[in-house]
């Protein structure tokens, strides 16, 4: 029955770090949009090439947050929570 707790935390684990890694696809669709709305509007208007070329960039680096906070959790969720939740069960369980 122990066995069959401590599986069900890590498939639990792994699925939640699946879910959270989903926040990977919302940058970089968000920068491709950015990166294609900036060159449009630097073939109409050259001369603003360099204000739109940094407005793009700190944009980017704002929506790639997102996708490294999925990775970073997605990683806890892998390699420490289960050890974490395995030894509150096993404590729990008086083993």
């Amino acid at each position: 029955m122990l066995e069959l707790a401590i599986g069900i935390i890590l498939g639990c684990c792994a699925l939640g770090a699946g879910c959270a890694m989903i926040a990977g696809i919302g940058p970089g669709i968000g920068e491709g949009n950015a990166v294609a709305a900036a060159c449009e509007a630097i073939g109409r208007q050259p001369e603003s090439k360099g204000d739109v070329t940094s407005t793009m960039l700190m944009g980017c680096a704002v929506a790639e947050t997102t996708g490294l906070y999925a990775l970073v959790i997605a990683i806890l969720l892998i390699f420490v929570a289960p050890n974490i939740l395995v030894d509150i069960l096993l404590k729990a369980v008086g083993k």
